[in-house]
Formats: C-alpha cells, sequence, structure tokens
C-alpha cells in the first residue's frame, strides 16, 4: 500500500469510528475512541490501517509503540537497501522500552509473542496461583494467545517406579479453575505436554467463554476418548479450526467424535490407534474435505485404513496424494 493510500485508510477509518459512535472534542471521546480501535484490532489484529490510526492515538499520548508501529510500516515497504538501517532503529528502540512495556504484566507471566510493542501470546506455568495471573494478563489488550506449561515435576517424581518396576504416572494436572476465567479474548489456546486426561478435558469444555478459539493444541495430554466427546459436545468450541491430539490414547471412538468439529482445516492425529474404522470415521466427517493438513502415520490408522484414506475422493486431492505415496 502506497504512503497515499495508507493515508486515506486510516482517514477513512477514522470517519467511520466517528460516525459509529459520539467521539466529540472532549478527552471521553477521545478515550471512546481508543476503545473502538482497540476492538477493531483484537477482531481483525492484521488491519494495518487501524494499526497506523492507533499508532497515531499513541504517539499523541507519549506512547513510543506508537514510533515502533510507524518504524515497522516502513520497514515492511522499505527498499531492501533500506531495511538494515530500519532494523538497528526498531530494535534500538524496543531495547529501550520492552522491559518497561512487559511490567505491565503479573509476575510469572512470559511474553511468547509481541506485536507492536504488545503482548499477544503468555505462557503460564500452572499452579494455584496461576488463575489469577492468567486472569490479570488477559486484560491487556491484545493477548489473544495462552500458553500454559505442566508444573514443574520435583526431583525423582519422573523416575519414581512402582513394586512391578513401571514407572509411577504422573499425577493429572487439576485445571477446572480455568472456567472460571472469562477466556472470551482468546483464538489460541495451548496445553500441551500438560496431563490433563479426560476431567481435565470435561473442566476444559465447562468454560462458557471459548467462543473465539480457532486453534487448541492437546497434544500428549492424554485425554482419551472419553475427554475427546466432552470437548466436540462443547458449544462454544464449534469455532475451532486447527485442533492438535497427538498422542492422546485415542481409538476409532474418539475419531468418530471429531466429525463434531465441523470447521477444522487442520487436525493433528499422531500416535493414536484409530485403526481403519477410525480412517473411515474421519473420511465421514463434515470437515474433510476442507482440510489443509492432516497429521497421521500409517501406523496410526493400519495399512487398511491408508488405503482407504488414498482412494477416497472426500479426501482433498493434495492429501490423497500423499496416502497413495506412503
Amino acid at each position: 500500500m502506497s504512503r497515499l493510500a495508507s493515508g486515506r485508510a486510516r482517514e477513512r477509518l477514522r470517519i467511520s469510528l466517528h460516525a459509529s459512535g459520539d467521539f466529540g472534542p472532549c478527552y471521553r471521546g477521545r478515550v471512546a475512541e481508543a476503545a473502538a480501535l482497540e476492538r477493531t484490532l483484537r477482531e481483525h489484529p492484521d488491519d494495518e490501517a487501524a494499526w497506523m490510526v492507533y499508532g497515531d492515538w499513541l504517539l499523541e499520548h507519549d506512547d513510543a509503540r506508537g514510533a515502533l508501529i510507524q518504524l515497522e510500516h516502513r520497514h515492511a515497504r522499505a527498499r531492501a537497501a533500506d531495511r538494515a538501517a530500519l532494523r538497528r532503529e526498531i530494535d534500538e528502540l524496543v531495547k529501550q522500552h520492552q522491559r518497561r512495556w512487559s511490567r505491565a504484566l503479573p509476575k510469572g507471566v512470559a511474553v511468547k509473542q509481541w506485536k507492536h510493542g504488545f503482548p499477544t501470546k503468555i505462557a503460564v506455568t500452572w499452579d494455584e496461583d496461576a488463575p489469577a495471573r492468567i486472569e490479570r494478563a488477559l486484560g491487556e489488550r491484545f493477548v489473544s494467545a495462552l500458553r500454559i506449561a505442566a508444573p514443574e515435576v520435583e526431583d525423582g517424581d519422573a523416575d519414581d517406579l512402582d513394586e512391578d518396576g513401571e514407572p509411577v504416572p504422573v499425577p493429572l494436572v487439576e485445571i477446572g479453575a480455568l472456567a472460571s476465567i472469562d477466556l472470551s479474548g482468546l483464538v489460541e489456546l495451548d496445553l500441551s505436554y500438560v496431563n490433563l486426561g479426560a476431567p481435565g478435558a470435561e473442566a476444559l469444555a465447562a468454560s462458557a467463554t471459548l467462543g473465539r478459539l480457532e486453534v487448541l493444541d492437546l497434544r500428549y495430554c492424554g485425554i482419551g476418548d472419553r475427554g475427546l466427546a466432552a470437548l466436540a459436545g462443547a458449544a462454544t468450541l464449534g469455532n475451532v479450526r486447527r485442533l492438535h491430539l497427538q498422542r492422546n490414547a485415542l481409538t476409532a471412538k474418539g475419531a468418530r467424535a471429531l466429525q463434531r468439529f465441523e470447521r477444522l482445516v487442520e487436525l493433528d492425529l499422531r500416535y493414536n490407534d484409530l485403526g481403519a474404522a477410525g480412517a473411515r470415521a474421519l473420511l465421514e466427517a463434515p470437515f474433510i474435505d476442507k482440510l489443509a493438513r492432516l497429521e497421521l502415520y500409517r501406523g496410526d490408522v493400519s495399512d487398511k485404513g491408508a488405503r482407504e484414506l488414498a482412494s477416497s475422493s472426500r479426501l482433498p486431492p493434495a492429501l490423497r496424494s500423499y496416502w497413495r505415496s506412503v
């Protein structure tokens, strides 16, 4: 987008924001305009015209992130010869201010991703204080992705053996308190490697505020068919598009439950014993012809299941071609 076109887009956005509410010259109107911009950016985080307008507002309020937005906008459109100098300017600005920007988050919350100086993805280790930290952190303007890590294993616990010499199972992580938190701003939730079991999946399904969630990562969570059935039956999870279920003790029964996730475009089911019946259940799912990515191994579905996937006209051509080659 040229500088002139960008300026026109910013002005149209300003006009539409003023038309949508009572934005007079008073301070209250300016605060309302900023709130409207923030709502727009939460819903459309890649709207660069809106970011530029917001950057102007930040500069008017002496927030260095306004300058950062402008610099990153210029860097994205600069000639190759100019990018190195702009990158140094960006890095220096971030170095100068990022520690202060991080202080807005509670202790124990790590930033995994930033956009224009604002945290967008955060990480928290689960413990009894995690719900309060998560609730505070989700109050930040543009946090839309949350990674919850498993509690630290005490020394020796991971190698403990029972009387038969078998490893003692790691205790389930109780996340019931998560259902009491307002998670309505989340687009992505990552609980991979947290030993939830079926009870944890059921607790997650009980949350009434996950309606915007598009990415759900539950790799190595041990939820089983029962836990997956609970998630599939949750009305608030109907917008999930990318679902990661690697190694969750799932069978063909779990594959049939997946049919209720109608909007999936990416699905990871590696290291689950689905068998041929599981492959057939996937081919009957309403999302199967829309999948851009299906992660499975031949051993997960058996030779017979692999043949059925390779020959099904319901599977997109690229995925069908893959199964013909394995």
